[in-house]
């Protein structure tokens, strides 16, 4: 998957290791996976990239059936893009108690392997405008960012449309 950078910099958004900066609040490993968990105050530093790597940030969650269907899109273009300077993030939304019952095996199922973090933070009012003004807090909400430029997506995204977007920041 195009989760790694090619030249191997550091950014504000990805730590020396591969991982994401920002501050997650508890890291669980389970079957293989590490899912981080994030408050918004320690989520925000991803939304705020200093380098020039492409960032599609995609908010989902295990019972949102738009979201569901669209996650094979975004893992197909993740798949065919691996070595561009492009880097998904998935995003759940689910509450975390269903994390180890019901996301780490969700993502288990559909060959999610790296990627995923848990954004658990109840005060959604508060953060929603935070990631974009235009957002509703309805999911999927995609939000994409290379540099100063940024889109946001409150929509299912479909192959197509996703990828001419991303080609559109690989571009810049």
């Amino acid at each position: 998957m195009a989760s790694t950078f090619s030249d191997g910099q550091n950014s504000a958004s990805q730590s020396h290791d591969g991982s994401l900066k920002g501050k997650p609040k508890e890291v669980v490993n389970q079957e293989g996976f590490s899912i981080p968990v994030y408050d918004f105050e320690g989520f925000k530093p991803i939304l705020h990239p200093d380098d020039d790597t492409t960032y599609v940030i995609n908010f989902w969650a295990t019972w949102c059936k738009p979201c569901v269907e669209e996650i094979p899109d975004f893992l197909r273009l993740s798949e065919e893009l691996d070595g561009k300077k492009i880097r998904f993030i998935y995003v759940s939304l689910d509450f975390r108690r269903n994390l180890e019952s019901g996301v780490i095996p969700f993502i288990k199922a559909r060959g999610m392997k790296e990627g995923v973090v848990m954004l658990h933070d109840p005060d959604a009012d508060k953060w929603i405008g935070q990631v974009s003004e235009a957002w509703s807090g309805a999911i999927p909400a995609t939000l994409v960012i290379r540099g100063d430029k940024k889109e946001f997506f409150e929509s299912k995204l479909h192959y197509t449309e996703l990828k001419s977007i991303v080609q559109l920041f690989l571009n810049l």
